[in-house]
């Protein structure tokens, strides 16, 4: 009986080491901090109940998920959001 458990954890740190094998279809958080966020992911589709996301489509509580989460998400979800032209983005941050 120990033993099965034993090659259950080893299987685990295996799969642990390997997250591109999991893929994350649906999914929601809470950021927590000044103000709480929830974020979720759907059909590869991202929403956050911040101001930004309502006008951008992304929005920074988003883009952390996607940086952590990226081996687990489709290309899709990874890429999700609004696509910016280099000069809004230049403008966006200075």
């Amino acid at each position: 009986m120990q033993s099965d458990l034993i090659g259950k954890i080893e299987k685990a740190k295996r799969y642990a080491q390997e997250p591109e094998r999991i893929k994350i279809r649906q999914f929601q958080a809470t950021f927590q901090g000044g103000n709480d966020h929830i974020v979720s992911l759907e059909n590869d589709q991202w929403n956050c109940d911040c101001r930004f996301f309502r006008n951008w489509q992304t929005c920074s509580h988003v883009m952390a998920l996607q940086r952590i989460l990226g081996p687990m998400l489709s290309h899709e979800a990874r890429v999700a959001g609004r696509s910016y032209h280099s000069e809004v983005v230049a403008d966006a941050v200075g």
